[in-house]
This record gives structure tokens, C-alpha cells and sequence, in this order.
């Protein structure tokens, strides 16, 4: 429900869109996930006529006009001393000397497809029926068509911890597909390491098609191609895509295979140049594995698009990606960037601060990344400086000169999204500030604290704010206690000496919360042209899921109102029905922080 503030009528138009035809697949892009390899590149490979002599490596492919295209060398092998025949011929003479029953996993020990997941440490659970009765196709609908990322930091990490959970598999759709769908939603909000979480809880004997494909998508988020080598021949046969045939190359190189590698590869590159960038990749993590001798130089020169595929390869075998083409790919190639621990600290650093905005980074995450840049010593330019800058604001004794470093990382960015994540950067050190209103900067201090769910120390300042300043209005949505109900007067107040965009934030946050009453709330709406009250086909859905306790479809269906790079398309009127669905779900800690960081982020 993506809406211009100053069109609501097209929220009940998009919500309908959404949520109307449910029983149908998709048909946007979103329907499934796009192939790791530009177009023409996952057809299926042909297969090489076969020479006069089985050893022969097959003829190079024509050149096309104007293009010479250089063979590969081959690796001539006689039939003997192949290693393929001789691994297929001990199989046939031990397979009947092998129990393997003693090697498989007894039932009670199985992944069990009624119910998927992963959790742990930072995740925690929703509960295993967090999806109600809702059916697996109108599940499927609302995640093929959600557009990720959305706009808000914390409907992000509540939607992670959604779909990451083990939750029950509805009765009329495959739990591996299921998994699948929320793996593939993961992906697209950047989220590699969960992704992958979710797919490997899955046994691979009960992998399906579009599982084999999320998987693959998740090895490459996640720059780690030797993730599909236990899936990688069942994979091939499902789905005869170049993109499995290399990888069943690759494969074979990293264990040190380079003979049966150097054939398979041939056969993969059937049919391309020799030039082709998505090949030469493969190739070169092909000759990373052991007794692998193979020198391939990449050039991104005349690389119109980043790919997946392109992006996952380069990364685990440190190949630099440059800059200006990562502006081809969505966002969330940026976060997986940022999530990727073999690229060095001070390249992430800009690419974190932009997933902290999304939820895929957390505050702790980016202090040890700075921490880490700080101590190496060996960073240029702004990054070097925002170490510095922060280590001060974090370490210095005296107030003040932590005050000034803070001011200096915040004055520093140049857009709204940066602006945010240095107040995401900086809370732990602005929670050390006391709260003295003669310090100043107290309106950016708690909007700091409260970016990362500070809201104990950000209560410290409620004495020392100005009335209806923006520090006022972030406290009064955050305050745990909710103590005192707020009238239309102050909403309008506030209003006026902020925003009008702010101030219909805030009275559709306080409205959600519960924290003024009925007819203080209808007053400030009709003021400020916040229709709260309007009803559609998604307002009532999560209307309905909130009531309830669904708390995953709550969370869903509040990411489907939210869907927008950022929060220019939010509506007031979504967020009231996103506040309080999850304020009467049971999780009104997230309800607060979302009122909060709307009237932050306005």
C-alpha cells in the first residue's frame, strides 16, 4: 500500500491490486527469482558432438564475425587412466559390497518439511503458528509480489525474523517451496546469512526445482559457491541451466578434481566466448581448488550489468568489483556486500551503513566494523576520518569533545539515508551523553538512542526537552510506560513548528499506540487530513491478523503497506494500521519503535 501523501485514493487501488487475486500466480517480476546469468546464458548447454576418439576435447564453436575466439587448451587423458571412468567403475563394483543404511539419518533425526526454520542467536522465534490458518498460495502471493526492501528499519528486521523462523507449513503448498519463498524474499531484502539459514534447513534429499534455484541465489549472496557442491548433480538434473553445469565444474575443481573439472567446464562453455566474464569467473574459482594451476585475469570493462552469479564469484575468489557497477544491481547487492567478511572492512564500511537503514546491519555490527578500520590503520579519506571521529565519541573523556566528534559525523551526511545511519552509528555513544540541555543537540541524541531501541536512555532526556520538539515527539512515542494521554493541541502544535508530514506521523503513531483518545484523535485527523479511519482490502487483512495474534501475518502484511525505498510513499494512514495491528498482536515494543523512527525519517 504505497501511496503519495497527496493521492491516498491510490492506497485502496494498490491494496486491492495486492491482495484481490491471491489464488493466482503472480505475474510481476517478483514471481520467481531472476536467473543468476544474463539472458541466453542459462539455457540449457548443448551437448558437443561427439569426436573420433573419446579423449579428444571437442572442436572450438564457430567465431563470430569480427570476433576471434581462442580454443580452450585441451588436456588430452587415454581412456584408461580417466578419472571419471575409473571413480564410475569402482562405484559399480563396490556398490553392492557398500550397507549404506548405516550411513543415513534415522527418521526421528530428519528435518521434518511441516515445519522449517532457523534460530538462534539474534533471532529470536516467532511462534511456530505465527502465520495463523492462513494457505500457503496466499502466502506465496503476498512474498512473490512484496517489493523489497521496505522502508522501515524495524518492519525489516521484524519481517527477518519472520520469515526465519520455524513456522508450520501450510497444508496446500510443499515445505520446501514454502522455505523457498521466504529464502527468496530474505535475499531480496539483502539478508544473505538468513537466506542461506532458512534453505540449508531443509534436508537436500527433499530439495525441489525451486528450491535448487534459491539455493544457488543464496550461495551467491552469501560469495560462496562451494555451498552448492552437496546439491550440485541433483541440482544439474533439475534444472538443466548452464549456470548447474558450471557449478558442477567448479565443483570438481575445489576438490581437486582439475582433470574431470577441466572437461566439465569445457562442455559448460559450449556455445560462448571466450571471453564471456560469467565463464571466466567460474573458471577462475575452479583453479582455487587443490592442485589447481588455472591464471584468469577478470576484466569488468564492457560488463553492462551485476549480475549474482558475477557478484557471488568475484567475492570468493577477492576479486574487486568496481563501484560504478554495483549501480546496476539493486540495493540489496550493497547489503550482501556489507555482510561479506573476505571484503576488506574499510570497502564495506559505506555499503553497512547503508544496510543498517534497512535492518541488515546492527549498531554493534557497525561499531566493530569502524573499530576494525580504526585499528588497521591503513584507511584513506572519509573512512579514515569516521573511525577517528567515532572512536572519539566513544572513548573521550570529556563530554563535550564527545558531543563535537558526534555533531561531525552527523553533519556529515549529504542524504537523508546516510543522515539516518549516523544516528544508527552513534547511539551507544549518544546514550553516554548526559542529558543536559545546556550540551545542545538534544532533538539528534535521542533520535540517535532511539534508532537502535535505546528507549531507557533516551527516557533520561524527557526533562530536558523543549514541549512539541521533535526530541518531545520521539519520547512521547517511545516512552514504555505510555504515561498520560496527548492531546490534539499538542499533535497540532508540533505540527506547526516541524512538519506537517512529521506531525501527521506522529498523530498516526500516537493514534496506533493507543495513546490519545478518540476524540483528540478524530480532531487532529481532520486537522491534518489523516483519514485513519478508511478502510480497504489491506487495512482490513491486517486489521483482522493483528486481532487475531497472528504475528507473522501482521508482520507481513505490514511490510506489503511499507514497500518503498523509503518513507516519501509511506502513508500515515498505513502506518496507524501497522502500529496498532502490532500493538494488538502483542508487539507493541516495535510498534513504538516504527512510530518512532517514521517521525525521525519523515
Amino acid at each position: 500500500m504505497i501511496t503519495s501523501p497527496s493521492k491516498p485514493g491510490r492506497a485502496a487501488a494498490l491494496a486491492a491490486v495486492l491482495l484481490a487475486g491471491v489464488a493466482v500466480p503472480a505475474q510481476g517480476q517478483q514471481d520467481r527469482p531472476e536467473s543468476l546469468l544474463p539472458p541466453g546464458f542459462d539455457e540449457p548447454a548443448p551437448t558437443p558432438a561427439p569426436g573420433p576418439a573419446p579423449s579428444a576435447a571437442p572442436a572450438a564453436p564457430a567465431a563470430p564475425r569480427g570476433e576471434i575466439v581462442q580454443p580452450l587448451p585441451a588436456e588430452p587423458v587415454a581412456p584408461s587412466d580417466s578419472p571419471v571412468a575409473n571413480v564410475a567403475a569402482a562405484d559399480e563394483v563396490e556398490a553392492a559390497e557398500i550397507d549404506w543404511s548405516k550411513y543415513e539419518m534415522p527418521e526421528f533425526a530428519r528435518h521434518s518439511l511441516a515445519r522449517v526454520g532457523a534460530s538462534g542467536a539474534g533471532n529470536e522465534a516467532f511462534p511456530a503458528d505465527a502465520f495463523g490458518g492462513a494457505s500457503g498460495k496466499y502466502l506465496q502471493t503476498l512474498m512473490r509480489r512484496l517489493d523489497a526492501p521496505v522502508a522501515s528499519r524495524w518492519a525489516s528486521i521484524l519481517l527477518r525474523r519472520a520469515l526465519m523462523s520455524p513456522v508450520n507449513t501450510p497444508a496446500d503448498i510443499n515445505g520446501a517451496d514454502f522455505a523457498a519463498e521466504r529464502a527468496w524474499v530474505l535475499l531480496r531484502m539483502g539478508e544473505a546469512v538468513a537466506a542461506r539459514s532458512v534453505v540449508e534447513d531443509v534436508d537436500t534429499e527433499n530439495y525441489t526445482a525451486p528450491l535448487y534455484e534459491i539455493a544457488m541465489q543464496a550461495a551467491m549472496a552469501n560469495g560462496d559457491p562451494a555451498a552448492l557442491c552437496p546439491v550440485v548433480d541433483k541440482g544439474a538434473a533439475a534444472i538443466p541451466q548452464r549456470g548447474w553445469a558450471l557449478a558442477r565444474a567448479m565443483c570438481a575443481g575445489l576438490a581437486g578434481k582439475p582433470t574431470e573439472a577441466g572437461q566439465l567446464l569445457r562442455q559448460a562453455w559450449w556455445g560462448t566466448s571466450q571471453g564471456d566474464i560469467d565463464s571466466l569467473l567460474a573458471e577462475k574459482v575452479l583453479g582455487t581448488g587443490a592442485q589447481g594451476r588455472r591464471a584468469v585475469t577478470i576484466e569488468w570493462a564492457g560488463v553492462p550489468q551485476l549480475t549474482a552469479w558475477r557478484w557471488g564469484l568475484a567475492t570468493a575468489t577477492r576479486v574487486e568489483v568496481p563501484a560504478w557497477l554495483y549501480r546496476s544491481a539493486g540495493p540489496n547487492v550493497r547489503y550482501w556486500q556489507a555482510l561479506a567478511p573476505n571484503i576488506d572492512a574499510a570497502q564495506r564500511a559505506q555499503a553497512a551503513e547503508l544496510a543498517a537503514t534497512a535492518g541488515v546491519f546492527s549498531n554493534a555490527g557497525l561499531v566493530d566494523l569502524y573499530s576494525e578500520i580504526e585499528q588497521a590503520g591503513d584507511a584513506a579519506g572519509d573512512v579514515a576520518g569516521v573511525a577517528r571521529n567515532l572512536r572519539v565519541a566513544y572513548t573521550d573523556t570529556d563530554a563535550g569533545a564527545r558531543l563535537k566528534a558526534l555533531r561531525t559525523l552527523w553533519n556529515e551526511a549529504e542524504t537523508p539515508r546516510t543522515r539516518y545511519a549516523r544516528l544508527i552509528l552513534t547511539a551507544r555513544a549518544a546514550a553516554w551523553v548526559p542529558a543536559d540541555p545546556k550540551l545542545g543537540e538534544a532533538d539528534r541524541l535521542i533520535a540517535s538512542m532511539l534508532s537502535s531501541g535505546l528507549d531507557a536512555a533516551a527516557m533520561e532526556w524527557r526533562s530536558a526537552v523543549e514541549p512539541r520538539s521533535e526530541g518531545w515527539a520521539l519520547l512521547t512515542l517511545a516512552d514504555p510506560a505510555g504515561a498520560g494521554a496527548v492531546s490534539s493541541g499538542d499533535v497540532e502544535g508540533f505540527a506547526g513548528s516541524a512538519s506537517r508530514r512529521k506531525g501527521q506521523m506522529l498523530l498516526a503513531g500516537l493514534a496506533g499506540l493507543g495513546r490519545m483518545n478518540a476524540g483528540e484523535a478524530q480532531s487532529a485527523a481532520a486537522e491534518l487530513d489523516v483519514a485513519i479511519g478508511g478502510s480497504n482490502v489491506w487495512t482490513r487483512a491486517i486489521d483482522e491478523a493483528g486481532q487475531r495474534g497472528d504475528t507473522g501475518m501482521v508482520v507481513l502484511l505490514a511490510a506489503v503497506g511499507m514497500q518503498s525505498p523509503n518513507w516519501d510513499w509511506v502513508t500515515p494512514e498505513a502506518l496507524f494500521h501497522v502500529v496498532a495491528s502490532l500493538r494488538a498482536a502483542g508487539m507493541v515494543n516495535y510498534a513504538r519503535m516504527i512510530a518512532v523512527e517514521a517521525v525521525t525519517r519523515a
